[in-house]
């Protein structure tokens, strides 16, 4: 069975201290307000509503973990980026975040949820930013994708491509539609491969 189809809830941490115990590669998923993140984690573990989502824009202000099995476990982290947010709960969000991409050592890929229409907005590109010293693959997810021709979601993909390399950003990058469910079985397999990986490393004895 597919390590994504047998996700479960775990719990949920506001603070770094309340973060549970490491125990397997961790993939963490992140993205603005309301740009589908939520949904993205539904339709990757082929459930409706295992992730929740709120219409008020930075209403999640905790980090969300569930149990993948396999000693493997998934992240989704608070939505960034929201202006009318107070900025004592937007540092407090920035504490969080930051405190669980510095410290979790189990944490083994990074998926950033963005709008395929308006990809790679100035926010996306501060936490991209935020991320390059952090030691996880990456793989960025056009959502949305099903609202583009085709030709305009392959415009998408090579711009946010091009993009990325010129600021030396290395990511895998994916059209990507919680409706249509493009680029959900391949990013699933993507993001399995990758934890198949960081278990076969962590199992590896090291050198003499």
């Amino acid at each position: 069975m597919s390590t994504f189809l047998q996700a479960r809830f775990l719990t949920s941490a506001a603070k770094p201290r309340d973060f549970p115990p490491e125990a397997g590669p961790e993939v963490a998923f992140a993205g603005r307000s309301n740009v589908g993140k939520s949904s993205a984690i539904n339709a990757l573990t082929g459930r409706k509503r295992l992730a929740f989502f709120s219409k008020t824009p930075g209403r999640t202000q905790t980090i969300n973990f569930f149990d993948l099995g396999e000693r493997a476990r998934l992240a989704d982290l608070p939505g960034y980026g929201h202006a009318a947010a107070p900025k004592t709960l937007r540092a407090s969000w920035d504490a969080l975040i930051g405190g669980y991409l510095t410290e979790r050592r189990s944490l083994a890929a990074v998926v950033v949820l963005t709008d395929a229409r308006r990809p790679l907005t100035a926010n996306d590109r501060h936490f991209l930013e935020w991320l390059r010293p952090v030691q996880a693959a990456r793989l960025v997810l056009l959502s949305k994708a099903d609202k583009l021709t085709r030709a305009e979601g392959a415009k998408a993909l090579a711009g946010t491509r091009a993009a990325l390399d010129a600021a030396a950003m290395s990511s895998e990058v994916m059209l990507f539609s919680s409706k249509s469910a493009e680029g959900v079985a391949e990013a699933r397999a993507l993001l399995e491969e990758w934890l198949r990986k960081q278990r076969q490393e962590c199992r590896s004895p090291a050198p003499e």
